[in-house]
């Protein structure tokens, strides 16, 4: 859930975000609520740099869920709340996104939904059903 690894694998093949070296996993790094982690490039294909993120967790609780609330390039506003519960075919993993975009009003909106349909996706191809 908060490895970066993981996460590559989630947004791959349309987005990657980078880290600073030594980073494998968000939740391993000391962190204040509210207190940026660190800058993170947001790159299309990987490879071009097209917004960042100065990741910032609200709270984490392992094998639970966590709240990232987070200053973007590209947003007036950004939260991702995951949760992550049990049921009996396996379990549920819930993303609530909560952002205002900058620009693109709509079209944002869209990409954005599409986007987390695709991670989604390649969650379930790396993890099986949920």
């Amino acid at each position: 859930m908060t490895s970066l690894d993981g996460i590559s694998k989630e947004m791959s093949p349309i987005l990657r975000m980078s880290a600073p070296k030594g980073v494998r996993d968000i939740a391993s790094t000391a962190f204040k609520p509210g207190v940026p982690l660190f800058r993170s490039w947001i790159c299309l294909g990987g490879i071009l740099p097209i917004d960042f993120s100065d990741l910032t967790l609200l709270s984490i609780t392992p094998g639970v869920g966590f709240v990232e609330q987070s200053r973007m390039g590209s947003m007036r506003f950004w939260r991702h709340e995951r949760t992550i519960c049990p049921v009996e075919s396996g379990c549920r993993l819930t993303d609530t996104l909560t952002f205002e975009p900058r620009l693109g009003g709509p079209l944002a909106v869209a990409f954005v939904r599409k986007f987390f349909a695709h991670r989604h996706k390649m969650l379930r191809k790396h993890l099986g059903a949920f």
